[in-house]
């Protein structure tokens, strides 16, 4: 079928339902009265004027909005009830051939004087909301993220977790798709949340089983930050500074660690027009120890390496970003959006070492020398994009809108390596790239309201080119000037190119939710590697992404929820680089030009219990994963391992989550999220012989416990621990990162003191470290990352009106994440 043909279709099909969608909608917004603002979860009932029966009810969604969809001809009325506020309705409102789609707009509900005059402090917000598909979390619950980044917000969720490395992990996955405010953004997950600041993250949705109209990318589901902006008409500003006192611990490391930070959100409405601009800067360095021990066994040679110094980071990003909304009518709506930022990390390795080779039949040293290796890992990236959105509303009830982005990403670095004996250099590398790229990416989305229910559906194309260029260079210690390696140097071009359509529907009939929906995919990679040799590498998928979910409401304590879908973890093109790269003494690292992406099903059940004083929710969940990408280990050298990206056959999790949420006391509040699941991973894995099986029980615990003292005072708690967990080749260890933090507010709330405890050790706990070990019958490896403990922060935060409502700044899309 051409491209014509399939179009002309897809308008068809699309003209044809709107054109059946005949049925009656009543459409509103819960609102605060008084404070102008949106009033999330309220009760909102649909009541028949002809014998005043209940028709249908829902909850308001977090933006106060709440929908009515296939409703018959007739007179209806609304009332709105909350707690704490006087109920509210509408006027009579008239279903018919003239009319079958009604806008109620904003309905304002009036705070309750009597509870206003007789309760001065009425409990903490709600925090923890859980939908068909998600759970939604307030970020302001967790004290210890502020001044940090949304790393440092989401590593609280349930079944998120974030190791020694800085790798996050969704139900133990490291690929997720991150969405910001529901777009999509094709990064390293890791770099990108690095550089949005927590302050500005209003909320976090974990979407576990995500419905079709949600790119398909990532083994582990979607995490959606949601950011903050001005609700009202007029001026909103909130702006946080940041330092840190001198590191207790640092290691004997050769810098001064630097700890401090800044940044400001400005929100300006008025009539059809939204402004928003923020920029922020943050440096955040941290001193760290490294003691490994290695050894490698060539022919009859045992060589053992162990070693032992500093390994710290030097990192800091800044940035700006606006977007300008314009609403002319209730039925047409505009965006566009830019952002600009630089990021930069120097990761500093001093490590001496003392190598020994032994021989294996006799046990006889027959080498041994002493050495130090000076390593310093330069990454930095420039940033700049802007994006344009449109949304149409007809009449009728359904909706048009068009996106479009563009990006521009210059990513650079270098590695300097050397080798000194004595005080001798015997060896003196150095690596630099430069790896341009360019990104767009636009989609069309359809929604119409359709029986029961609403019916979407959409097409999006994107594309990501990106040119690289290595080069190694050499100078061994009797030579003057430094010789370029051909086989570590060459050009790397990549294209992807990805088209997807999709449609869907969702509906709900008395106590049920529903939804379910298929998107196909045409995925097209073009890999062009110039080195000692000229190849080509092309990979073309077609694929097809079902989705479904449900949930059911018992009661008003009791819900049940199940999902499935099929997803993929795409390789970056990162992976798939053949050339080596040195990465310091002991280790080189390359990808695989042939390497497969993953393909993972999804399923997943789960029961909801709500009470007086709090809420939790279990779900069980099993993923079987297609391809699984393995970093592994082989020998290139007796002193040098060969750190490889390359896919084992398949791998399986089966696991429960638990999250809680539990109130005890008007002044406290608990919060506790779990994930214990069984991983197991199995495949041939590079030239070794024997399948490799690795398979283990692996838990994750994350707690926060919030006691408000006075009305001003706060003091927090929190934990974050991982448990050891499999990989293919071995096992990373146990991780734990215990934090404390004490609030106090004044000027009524507008201006907030912060001071954080973070990564507490005292001596005491095996904070912030971890192990990393990987085996094969001729290497072992096993490394010991130390990082800073009994880190000490300062926060101020000033807010000349409270910043509540959510807005669409734009973020990186593509370039994030080759950093």
């Amino acid at each position: 079928m051409t491209r014509k043909a399939l179009l002309t279709v897809i308008l068809a099909v699309v003209m044809t339902l709107h054109a059946m969608s005949q049925t009656g909608t009543i459409t509103g917004t819960a609102f605060d009265e008084a404070a102008g603002v949106p009033l999330g979860f309220v009760s909102v009932s649909l009541y028949s004027m002809k014998d005043s029966s209940l028709v249908n009810g829902q909850l308001s969604d977090a933006d106060g909005l709440f929908r009515f969809e296939g409703l018959k001809r007739g007179t209806y009325m609304v009332r709105l009830q909350f707690l704490g506020y006087e109920p509210a309705a509408s006027s009579s409102i008239v279903i018919g051939d003239g009319q079958q789609h009604v806008a109620l707009g904003r309905i304002g509900l009036l705070a309750n004087q009597q509870l206003l005059n007789e309760v001065q402090v009425t409990g903490q917000q709600l925090q923890q909301v859980n939908k068909i598909d998600k759970q939604v979390y307030k970020a302001e619950q967790f004290q210890a993220a502020k001044g940090g980044t949304a790393i440092d917000v989401i590593r609280n969720m349930p079944s998120v977790s974030v190791d020694g490395q800085g790798q996050i992990t969704l139900r133990g996955a490291q690929g997720f798709l991150v969405l910001i405010n529901g777009k999509p953004v094709q990064a390293d997950a890791a770099t990108m949340l690095s550089q949005i600041p927590a302050n500005q993250v209003e909320d976090i949705e974990l979407i576990t089983s995500p419905s079709a109209k949600y790119d398909p990318d990532g083994r582990g589901g979607i995490i959606n930050i949601i950011t903050k902006a001005g609700a009202d008409d007029g001026f909103a500003l909130v702006a946080n500074v940041q330092g840190g006192l001198p590191s207790i611990e640092d290691y004997g490391n050769m810098e001064r660690q630097q700890r401090h930070g800044a940044d400001m959100t400005i929100n300006y409405r008025r009539g059809a027009w939204d402004l928003t601009a923020s920029a922020n800067y943050l440096r955040n360095d941290n001193a760290g120890l490294r003691d490994g021990d290695v050894y490698t066994i060539t022919g009859n040679r045992r060589t053992a390496f162990p070693s032992l110094g500093e390994r710290s980071f030097d990192k800091y990003n800044y940035g700006g970003r606006f977007n300008v909304g314009f609403k002319p009518d209730e039925r047409n709506q505009f965006s566009i959006g830019f952002f600009a930022g630089h990021k930069f990390q120097d990761r500093i390795a001093d490590i001496h070492y003392d190598n020994t080779t032994t021989d294996i039949n006799t046990g006889a040293v027959i080498g041994r020398s002493r050495y130090f290796n000076a390593n310093l890992q330069n990454k930095q990236g420039d940033f700049v994009l802007g994006n344009l959105d449109y949304t149409h509303a007809f009449a009728d009830g359904a909706s048009l809108s068009f996106t479009v982005l563009y990006e521009r990403a210059d990513l650079y670095g270098s590695t300097l390596n050397r080798n000194i004996e004595g005080v001798d250099t015997i060896q003196n590398t150095v690596s630099t790239y430069t790896n341009p790229l360019n990104g767009f990416r636009g989609k069309v989305d359809f929604s119409t309201p359709l029986g029961q229910g609403k019916w979407e559906s959409g097409y999006q194309y994107r594309r990501d080119d990106q040119d690289g260029n290595f080069v190694y260079r050499v100078r061994e210690m009797n030579n003057a000037d430094f010789a370029v390696v051909p086989e570590f140097t060459g050009k790397v071009k990549a294209v992807n190119q990805i088209h997807s359509v999709y449609t869907q529907y969702s509906g709900n009939s008395a106590r049920l939710e529903y939804m379910g929906g298929l998107r196909y995919e045409y995925a097209d990679r073009d890999l062009n590697v110039q080195s000692v040799d000229v190849s080509e590498h092309k990979l073309t998928l077609h694929n097809l992404f079902p989705s479904a979910n449900a949930l059911y409401t018992f009661n008003d304590r009791w819900k049940a929820r199940a999902g499935i879908s099929r997803r993929v973890q795409r390789t970056n093109n990162f992976e798939l680089n053949p050339i080596p790269e040195r990465e310091h003494s002991e280790t080189l690292e390359q990808g695989d030009a042939n390497l497969l992406p993953e393909f993972i099903y999804l399923a997943e059940l789960g029961a909801i219990r709500n009470f007086k004083q709090g809420s939790w929710f279990t779900t069980v969940y099993f993923q079987d994963i297609k391809n699984p990408i393995q970093r592994v280990n082989n020998v290139f050298a007796d002193t040098i391992l060969n750190r490889v990206y390359t896919n084992a056959e398949r791998a399986t999790r089966l696991g429960i989550e638990l999250g809680a949420n539990y109130s005890p006391v008007k002044w406290a509040q608990l919060y506790l999220g779990t994930n214990v699941y069984k991983s197991r991973t199995s495949g041939v894995i590079l030239d070794y012989a024997d399948r490799l099986e690795n398979a283990a029980w692996v838990y994750t615990i994350n707690a926060n416990a919030n006691v408000q003292l006075t009305r001003r005072f706060s003091i927090q708690g929190n934990v974050n621990f991982l448990s050891d967990r499999p990989t293919v080749q071995g096992e990373d260890s146990r991780f734990l990162s215990p934090n404390l933090s004490l609030k106090h507010t004044f000027m009524d709330g507008a201006l907030t003191a912060l001071v954080q405890w973070q990564n507490i050790g005292m001596g005491l706990l095996s904070s912030n470290e971890q192990r990393i070990t990987t085996w094969a019958p001729d290497f072992y490896t096993t490394t010991n990352y130390i990082y800073e403990v009994d880190v000490v922060m300062v926060n101020l935060s000033f807010n000349l009106n409270r910043l509540t409502r959510d807005f669409k700044l734009p973020r990186s899309e593509f370039g994030e994440k080759e950093f």
